[in-house]
């Protein structure tokens, strides 16, 4: 019988081996699956590459894996803002190496990699410091640069429902990079807020397939202070 259903966050991150790529979904504070990066600052793997939209915010989910000295390289587009005082006092010491990618060239870079592309030229970043000395190519009178897949050895993200299969929902914007990520990785974890019975979720709203979904784990939603509760995004 599959069943992807994890007992725990610790359980679902054992064995992620130091010097791992991790694919951490989100985007700035949605869709962030802090629950599995919190995991992951405990589990305790090091030398890690992440990739992620961003460089972390304020001190708490990807910048507390940052504070903590696991990661080595960050692969983003968007490392600077007003709470990145994380990140910013890593790099100015040298003491974390950043890949700079524009968005649209991150978002499929990582899609190449799951749908099995071994490159593709992109005119984003031509006559750049961004494009470095990759090869450049001109097409139809246009110039464009080489870009390579971004696999990663496990990927974290955050959907709202699962099955025990591994089907994901994703709640609106929070859909992001999940999905992309999924295909990209050796190994998909991702945090769900319910359970639903197999059969249950519409096929029409299955964004990622159990095929790419290694394990689920159910996450309680966020308390607020009304006493209600916050529907995280």
């Amino acid at each position: 019988m599959i069943n992807k259903i994890a007992r725990s966050v610790a359980d679902a991150l054992a064995g992620i081996p130091d010097g791992a790529t991790v694919l951490i979904g989100g985007f700035g504070t949605a869709g962030i699956p802090g629950e599995l990066i919190d995991g992951l600052v405990e589990q305790g793997a090091k030398d890690l590459t992440v990739v992620n939209n961003n460089a972390g915010n304020g001190e708490t989910g990807l910048a507390a894996l940052l504070k903590a000295g696991r990661v080595r390289k960050i692969i983003c587009s968007f490392p600077r803002q007003a709470d990145s005082q994380v990140f910013d006092g890593l790099y100015r010491s040298g003491k974390i190496e950043l890949e700079l990618v524009p968005q649209g060239n991150l978002a499929e870079r990582i899609r190449a990699a799951g749908a099995g592309i071994g490159a593709f030229f992109c005119p984003t970043g031509y006559g750049t410091q961004l494009a470095g000395n990759r090869e450049t190519r001109e097409i139809n009178g246009k110039q464009y640069v080489l870009e390579y897949p971004i696999h990663g050895d496990v990927a974290l993200i955050k959907a709202e429902r699962g099955d025990r299969w591994g089907n994901l929902v994703y709640r609106k914007a929070a859909r992001n990079f999940g999905p992309v990520m999924a295909m990209a990785a050796k190994k998909t974890i991702a945090t769900v807020h319910d359970i639903a019975e197999l059969g249950t979720l519409d096929p029409e709203t299955v964004v990622t397939p159990g095929i790419f979904v290694h394990q689920v784990v159910r996450i309680e939603r966020v308390a607020t202070q009304a006493g209600g509760f916050k529907k995280a995004a």
